[in-house]
This record gives C-alpha cells, structure tokens and sequence, in this order.
C-alpha cells in the first residue's frame, strides 16, 4: 500500500525543523566567532598603526611624551571609538653609548638614542558582541626607533 502524498511531506517538514533547530545555534556561533575575531584582527592593526606613528612622531626635535601619548590617544579613540582612559600608552627612553640619561623624557633624548612606544587596549572595550570569545585579552603594539 502506498502512503499518501501529504503524509510524506508532513514528516520531511518536521525532520527538516528538528535538523535546523539542532544546526542554526552552531552556526550562529560560528559567524559571531568569525565576527570577533575578525574585529580583534582590525583593531590590532589600528593598534599597530597607532604604535608605528606615534613612534616616528617621537624621534623628531620638538616632541614630547604627552603629545606622543595623546595623539595615540585621539587616533584609537576616532578609529576604535573607545574612550581614551581605555588606552595605556607607555614611552620608554634607552639612552644611547655615550649620551646622558633621557630620563624617560623624549625632549631630553639624543641622537642615536632608543625610543620605544607600547600601545593596549583591552579587547573587551572594542568588541562588537558582549561574551566571552575574548574576554580579558588585550590587543598591543610596540614599535621602536632611533632619535634623530
């Protein structure tokens, strides 16, 4: 005996829903993982960027360490939209063989000597979706140069 047309498609349309209930969430996940981490890798380079710059802004005459800090700060805030307390810049002076102590200071420094600039952001500042893909991790970039 044959089954009837409409009980046949009665039944694919309940397996193609269970199927789907079972598979959506997964996926889900995974494009939202896609997501995040895509903006993580984004960020990162804004990061990058910010350190890359900021470092050859430092080793000109005439710079100092609060305009070095500062234009981090006001580049991560216009590209990421984070506030500027979220951004931890750090400036670090290594005084050349055979020139006095910076200080720390990069007015101070001399030709020759070693300017480094560390740039953090903590993830979960810049993050899209509120969860715990990357909870607690910070996106940093250090970048170093020669004063002139």
């Amino acid at each position: 005996m044959k089954r009837s047309q409409s009980q046949s498609g009665q039944r694919r349309r309940g397996s193609a829903m269970v199927e789907m209930a079972l598979v959506l969430p997964l996926f889900f996940m995974v494009v939202l993982g896609i997501i995040e981490f895509g903006r993580a890798m984004m960020v990162s380079q804004l990061v990058t960027n910010a350190a890359r710059e900021a470092t050859r802004l430092a080793i000109i005459d005439g710079s100092s360490n609060a305009s070095v800090s500062q234009w981090v700060k006001d580049f991560i805030v216009q590209s990421c939209g984070v506030t500027s307390a979220d951004v931890t810049v750090t400036i670090t002076v290594t005084a050349a063989t055979g020139n006095p102590n910076p200080a720390n200071e990069i007015a101070n420094a001399q030709a020759r000597d070693l300017v480094t600039v560390n740039v953090l952001v903590p993830f979960n500042k810049v993050s899209y979706i509120p969860g715990t893909y990357l909870q607690g991790k910070n996106l940093s970039a250090q970048s170093a140069m020669r004063h002139e």
